[in-house]
C-alpha cells in the first residue's frame, strides 16, 4: 500500500495526500475506485496525521482495493473563512479526476466523503460539483453537520442525549463558537448552501449518499434530516447508525464500531 504527497494547486489549495493507495502495479490492471477524504475538526483543527484522516484513508483503501486521497485544506482563522476550505475541496477533487490516470482510479468512480466539519466540505462541494456539471459518483459523510443552526433533535436523539454524562454534553454556545470562525461576518441565517448543504432548497441530482450518524451524537440531528431531505427529494441515500458511539469514532483506532464504519465505506466503494 503506497503512501504519498502530492500538492495539487489552486486558490490556496493545501496538500492532497493519496495517503492510501494501491499497491505497486495493482493500478495498471483494473482501475480503482477513488475516495477524496475530509478529516473533521471543526473547521479550525485536524490534519492528516490524526486518525481520522490517515487511519481513515488507509483502512478504507486496503478494505476496498481503493485509492483514497486525504485533502489538506486550509483550516479556519482570524485570515482563512469560508468558502477557503470549500474551494480547496473542489481543487483537490478536480485535480484528482484530472489525474485520474496517474493515479491508477476510474474517473467514473469518484467519490467525496469526510467526517464531521470534513463530512459538511465534502456534501458542500457535492452540491456546487452538481450544479457545475460535474456530479461525483457518490458521497460518503459520517458524522456530519451540514445545517445551521443546529436541527431539533428528536425525542429519541433526545433522550440518549439525556443519559450522557455532563463532560459528553454539547453546551449551547460551542456552536456559536464554531461557525464564527468558519462563517466570519456573515450570520447564520445569511449561510450560503454550500457551506450548509441542508439549507439548500433544492437536492435534486445530489449524488447517492451514504450517511453514518453516531448514537450519542448532538450533530446525529442534522445527519438524520439530511437523509430525510435526500429521499425527498429522490436521492439513492443508506443511513447507518453507530450503537453506542460518541461524536469523532474514526479518531479511536481499534475500537470495533470503527471498524465496522470503514466495513461499511469500503462496501460504497466497491459498487460500480
Amino acid at each position: 500500500m503506497g503512501v504519498g504527497d502530492r500538492r495539487p494547486g489552486g486558490p490556496g489549495a493545501g496538500d492532497a495526500d493519496p495517503g492510501a493507495g494501491l499497491p505497486p502495479g495493482r493500478a495498471c490492471v483494473v482501475p480503482a475506485p477513488c475516495l477524496v477524504w475530509m478529516h473533521g475538526g471543526a473547521w479550525v483543527g485536524g490534519d492528516l496525521d490524526m486518525p481520522e484522516a490517515h487511519e481513515t484513508a488507509r483502512g478504507v483503501a486496503g478494505r476496498a482495493d481503493a485509492v483514497v486521497v486525504s485533502v489538506d485544506y486550509r483550516l479556519c482563522s482570524a485570515e482563512v473563512r469560508f468558502p477557503a476550505p470549500h474551494d480547496d475541496v473542489l481543487a483537490a477533487y478536480r485535480w484528482v479526476r484530472d489525474h485520474a490516470a496517474d493515479l491508477g482510479i476510474d474517473p467514473a468512480r469518484i467519490a467525496v466523503g469526510g467526517a464531521s466539519a470534513g463530512g459538511n466540505l465534502a456534501a458542500g462541494a457535492a452540491l456546487r460539483l452538481r450544479d457545475e456539471g460535474e456530479t461525483p459518483w457518490q458521497a460518503l459523510l459520517i458524522y456530519p453537520l451540514v445545517h445551521a443552526p443546529l436541527p431539533e433533535p428528536s425525542d429519541e436523539l433526545a433522550a440518549a442525549l439525556a443519559k450522557l454524562p455532563p463532560p459528553f454534553r454539547l453546551p449551547t454556545e460551542y456552536l456559536d463558537q464554531v461557525f464564527d470562525p468558519y462563517l466570519g461576518d456573515v450570520p447564520i441565517e445569511a449561510a450560503p448552501p454550500y457551506a450548509f448543504p441542508g439549507l439548500a432548497k433544492d437536492l435534486n441530482g445530489f449524488p447517492p449518499t451514504y450517511i453514518d450518524n453516531d448514537e450519542f451524537d448532538h450533530l446525529r440531528s442534522s445527519g438524520e434530516l439530511f437523509t430525510d431531505q435526500l429521499r425527498a427529494a429522490g436521492v439513492d441515500v443508506e443511513q447507518a447508525l453507530s450503537t453506542g458511539a460518541l461524536h469523532g469514532h474514526l479518531n479511536l483506532v481499534g475500537l470495533d464500531t470503527a471498524h465496522a464504519t470503514l466495513d461499511r465505506m469500503a462496501d460504497r466503494l466497491r459498487k460500480r
